[in-house]
């Protein structure tokens, strides 16, 4: 069963960067896309970015020109790049693989927090 961890939350100033990351405990083309969530504080989990089987991409609008979305695939691992970072961004980011088999399966979440 493929596992999810996210790593590289963390505490950023305004302007500020920084690159998640999401292992995968099995081989990242078991699933057909990847996407990376977040959940700010109150209110629902929205889709942030997708990297499908093929490599194609998309945003979210509030994140487009800022955050890039890639993956290493010898590493099973899928990035997200956030820059010029903005105090609307603090949530819980979180990881989902959508398994070709059917089903979902989603990380534990790592916090960002964008603040001076």
């Amino acid at each position: 069963q493929v596992q999810l961890v996210e790593s590289g939350g963390g505490l950023v100033q305004p302007g500020g960067s920084l690159r998640l990351s999401c292992a995968a405990s099995g081989n990242i083309f078991s699933m057909i896309a990847m996407d990376w969530y977040r959940q700010p504080p109150g209110r629902e989990r929205e889709l942030v970015a997708t990297i499908t089987l093929s490599g194609s991409t998309n945003y979210a609008d509030s994140v487009k020109g800022r955050f890039t979305i890639s993956r290493d695939i010898a590493k099973n691992t899928v990035y997200l790049q956030m820059n010029s970072l903005k105090p609307e961004d603090t949530a819980v980011y979180y990881c989902k693989g959508a398994l070709r088999r059917g089903g979902d399966v989603w990380g534990q979440g790592t916090q960002v927090t964008v603040s001076s």
